[in-house]
Formats: structure tokens, sequence, C-alpha cells
């Protein structure tokens, strides 16, 4: 089926679905593939619990009239995406960067979504599946999209980015994030800025944080929007963030120093699309990290800063030196392995190491392989299970921890067994 005629379909409820334990009634269900699941073998099943079509591409599974077969699911749901996206003729704000970028994005959202009728990715959906979903969430209804993009290998990016087709762009930062399938800080540089390219070629706008020289450098022959921490006085961290917008002081609820720039970004396209400055006030005050993201949280007898999502070692840095300055009486810090960082994993983790070795905290546990495989004299534990056995012997109590490391370490299970 064409991709004209599939979207005539998908304009009669504006819903797509590609888990089949999860159809909502009159949508489309696209039957994705991976190495582990086909979903052509559940499009009956999406057809009985609600959904109005399901796309498959394995003849076999084409049993009525109501499944449809194209060449191949998941590029019809790439083509659906960037046709819809050509429909709506909206401003979308496409985002990327090494670090920062979901909280970028969710602060940027509740600042525009107090004049707009806003959608932004949600969650983490932020890749070659995750982007077309996004996108085709959107409907006649919305006003302004505002889409995530990650990437960890050269040319993804690119690709995200010719299927939202973003009016404006904005790059967080430069880190060392997915080093392995980047090749390097270079290839990130290389990767994250295909972004930039798409704007260019397009004549489209960046917003640039002209505190960073990179991004500066990037965007000579760009149209943009330039901003810095200087149009956006910073106040103070104890522990959040409390910075003063046209004299307006805002008391943010965004642990850490490195989110400042975060905030100054959103209130800077906040104000670029006319957003008032009371909302842009309420909107900031407003937000509330989830999803483990520097999260503070109180325990029965511990004080938590949760910001075990993801970590690279620009972000686990940061986070540290945050930490270090943050006033507390007694300080633990719990950090697990940084991943696909290759062939210079053992250094950056070794980098981390000393570090730690250079501030005061009162207790460090380094926990899974790579840390394990560096030199300390503070504890490590090799796999998780060995620090909660340790923690349970051991318990932590009236102190500060810091609690962080990549998502495959799941460290917020800590949560359970600290009291």
């Amino acid at each position: 089926m064409k991709t004209a005629n599939l979207y005539k379909l998908y304009r009669q409820h504006f819903l797509v679905d590609t888990d089949s334990r999860n159809i909502r009634k009159n949508t489309i269900f696209f039957a994705l593939r991976g190495d582990t699941f086909n979903g052509n073998t559940f499009a009956e099943e999406a057809l009985k619990s609600g959904a109005s079509y399901a796309v498959v591409d394995q003849k076999e599974f084409q049993t009525n009239e109501h499944i449809i077969l194209v060449a191949n699911v998941l590029k019809s749901l790439q083509k659906l995406a960037n046709y819809h996206r050509k429909q709506l003729n909206i401003p979308i704000i496409g985002l990327t960067g090494s670090n920062g970028k979901t909280t970028t994005k969710e602060l940027i959202n509740a600042v525009l979504s107090k004049k707009y009728n806003t959608l932004a990715t949600k969650g983490n959906l932020n890749n070659h599946i995750g982007v077309p979903l996004t996108l085709l969430s959107m409907t006649p209804k919305t006003e302004l999209g505002i889409v995530e993009m990650g990437a960890n290998h050269q040319k993804e990016i690119e690709f995200l980015s010719a299927i939202c087709e973003p009016d404006f762009g904005y790059i967080t930062n430069f880190g060392k994030a997915h080093l392995e399938g980047f090749g390097g800080v270079e290839g990130v540089i290389k990767g994250k800025s295909e972004l930039y390219t798409f704007l260019k070629e397009h004549h489209k706008t960046a917003f640039v944080n002209t505190d960073d020289a990179i991004q500066v450098e990037k965007t000579k022959e760009i149209k943009s929007v330039y901003f810095n921490v200087d149009a956006v006085p910073f106040l103070e961290v104890n522990p959040f963030v409390k910075l003063s917008y046209k004299n307006i002081p805002i008391q943010s609820n965004l642990i850490g120093k490195y989110n400042y720039t975060n905030i100054v970004a959103a209130i800077t396209i906040g104000d670029y699309f006319k957003v008032s400055e009371a909302a842009i006030k309420q909107a900031i005050e407003g937000y509330v990290p989830t999803n483990n993201r520097s999260q503070m949280l109180k325990t029965k007898s511990n004080t938590i800063i949760l910001d075990a999502y993801n970590a690279n070692p620009s972000s686990m840095k940061v986070a540290l030196e945050n930490f270090d300055d943050l006033k507390a009486s007694s300080k633990v810090v719990i950090l697990g392995d940084m991943f696909e960082l290759g062939k210079e994993s053992l250094q950056e983790h070794q980098a981390i190491v000393d570090l730690v070795n250079s501030f005061n905290f009162d207790v460090t546990y380094f926990v899974g392989e790579n840390f394990n495989a560096t030199k300390t004299n503070k504890p490590q534990f090799k796999t998780y299970q060995d620090l909660e056995n340790f923690v349970k012997k051991n318990p932590l109590e009236n102190q500060t921890i810091l609690i962080k490391g990549s998502r495959g370490m799941r460290l917020e299970r800590v949560l359970d067994i600290i009291g």
C-alpha cells in the first residue's frame, strides 16, 4: 500500500501502536520485527483487541482485508511519520546532545505548553522507532512539536532529522557519551552536528548557547537565536537551582548547577515563542523531574540524589562536582559502570575514580565490572548483588547519598535496601 493511501486510514483516528499488548481502540498496529520477536504473528490478535488495521510485511499473515501488506513495516512507519509531518505544517523543535536531552525537552515542553497545544517526545522514545511514533501522536490540534533525537553512531541524527524535518534545532552539549559507536569525542561532535547540517541545508534556525565554543563554531553559517548564562543570572544551588529571569526569581526543582543551562535554554525558547514571563516562571517552578533523573528523595533516615537513568564520563563528572559543592554533614557516593565507551572504557572509569579521590566524600562504593578493574582503595563490587549484600550488612543511615550509573546497572534498586 502506498503511503498516501495508508495515511487516509491513519487520519481517521490519528492512532498508531507497535505493542500488541497495549492496543488502543481504532488504532493501526504496525507489526515490527526484531531479533527476538516478530510482530507479524500478533496481527490478528491486535485486531481482536480493537485495532482497525494491522500492517505486516509477511504475506502469510495477511489473512483478511484489515491486515495490510507492505514491503517493510518499519520503513512504512517511518515514511508515514514523515508524510504526516508534512501535512501538520507546524513548528517542530528538534533536540539532541550528549547530556541533558530529556530534561531540557521536558522543560521546553513545560514552558511552551503554557501558551500552545504542544506535544513532546514521551520519556526516552528518541530513536528510529520513537521519533516516528512521536510524530504520529501529533494531531491537527497540535500547535507545536518538540522531538528528542538520540544517537549512538554516525548518520543517525541525519536520518532522524530527515524524518521529523525540524524548523528549529538545539544541541545541549557535546560530551563523552556513546564513544564506542561514535568513535571518540570528535565522532560525537560530528554525529550530533548532523542536526546543524539539516538546519543549514533547509534554511532553518538553531538555538545556540554562546558559552559553548563548539556550538558557536558549528553554527556560523546558520540562522541562530543566541543565549548565554549572563541573560538569566544564576543565584544559587542548595540543592535546587535558583536563578533570576528579568529580575524575577525562579526556584526550580532541579538539583545541580549542570541543570542551569538546561533551564536557561528552555527560558530562551519560551521567550522566542512569546510565552509570558509569569508563565515561564510558573512552568519552571512547576516542573518536577522523574524517571531517576536528578531526583531528590527523602527516605526514613537518608536524603538521596537519584541520578541513575544513565551515565557517561561527562555527566558523571558534573554530578560529582555538584555533589561535592552540596552542603551536607555526611556524604555517600554509589557509582555504577558507564557503558558504550569502547576501548576508552578503563581509562574513563579510572579518571572518575581519580576524580572521586580528589573530593572528600565520607564513603564511596564503585559497582560493576568496569569500575572493579580500576585501581582504588575504596570499596569495589563486581556485581550489584555484591553491593546489595554489603549494604544489607552495613546499613546507611543519616546520610546524603548520590546514586549514579548507566541504565543497564539499574542502580535505583538500591532504594529498596536503603532505609
